[in-house]
């Protein structure tokens, strides 16, 4: 089992770069084909316009900063890619970047994009990690904005509750824990139940990882004060890995996401990628 097509968040963001580089290695050590999507989001008159400032004064100036945008994307994707033997396009599309992630996103076998930055300058949704992954019902794999140091799964921590989104994360993962050099199950404030666990938390997990040829041990923690999400980051240090996989626990309610806390802290506090899926 390998990922056969991989589709990345390509904008003008400042650090566009990085998550381009970590999906282009990918793909490269998958065999995978890398779709690259740029979304030029359409025009819309300014909520506050009041016909004072010409109408066409405006769409040039839109049209300007979409070729701008779009010039910038497409140098990062030619840099990260130059020199890789890899199956690859850049896919231009007109329409808003969460919506046209979500469909395009169910083509693909993985989604790469990038952690929210709070410095960004481009009319990306903050929530867009999230409500993608929870909307297109594919794996994300989100990148931190400050960038990785080697390219992930190598060494990898994966969250375990025996619960239907950490089976699918774990699922999705298969690739990447299948030629991982240690791969940790980590079961934090696991309690022995024959609907659940069974009688050793991870165990079954492990079992099962295993028979795949996953070189896989089992730790169990438990959360101090219940700061699930914070363990899991301790962890992850402790261990020096280069991913996390967990399930991404909430709903999407009218665009307001309701996580659970672990999903919050690992979006807004990863050190190293994170992949998830609902």
């Amino acid at each position: 089992m390998t990922y056969k097509t991989i589709l990345v968040q390509c904008d003008a963001a400042r650090n566009v770069g990085r998550r381009l580089d970590v999906a282009a290695e990918l793909a490269q050590q998958q065999g995978a084909h890398l779709v690259a999507l740029h979304a030029r989001q359409p025009f819309q008159t300014p909520a506050f316009f009041d016909g004072g400032f010409p109408m066409d004064d405006l769409f040039k100036s839109y049209e300007a900063a979409v070729k701008a945008d779009l010039t910038i994307a497409t140098a990062a994707f030619e840099k990260a890619t130059k020199g890789r033997h890899l199956s690859m396009e850049l896919r231009v599309v007109d329409g808003f970047i969460d919506s046209e992630l979500a469909t395009h996103a169910r083509y693909a076998d993985l989604l790469v994009l990038g952690q929210t930055d709070p410095e960004n300058t481009l009319p990306t949704p903050a929530d867009l990690p999230e409500a993608v992954a929870l909307a297109s019902g594919r794996p994300v794999l989100v990148v931190p904005y400050i960038g990785v140091t080697s390219s992930p799964g190598k060494a990898v921590l994966l969250c375990w509750n025996a619960s239907r989104e950490s089976a699918h994360a774990a699922t999705a993962a298969l690739p990447l824990l299948k030629t991982a050099s240690k791969v940790i199950v980590l079961a934090i404030d696991a309690k022995s139940s024959p609907a659940s666990h069974g009688a050793e938390p991870g165990a079954d997990a492990a079992t099962w990882l295993a028979r795949h040829g996953v070189k896989v041990t089992v730790q169990r923690d438990a959360a101090a004060e219940a700061d699930i999400g914070g363990t899991i980051l301790s962890r992850a240090a402790d261990h020096a890995v280069d991913l996390i996989v967990m399930g991404l626990y909430g709903h999407s309610r009218m665009r307001e996401m309701v996580l659970g806390g672990a999903s919050r802290t690992l979006l807004a506090s990863m050190t190293v990628p994170v992949l998830m899926a609902h």
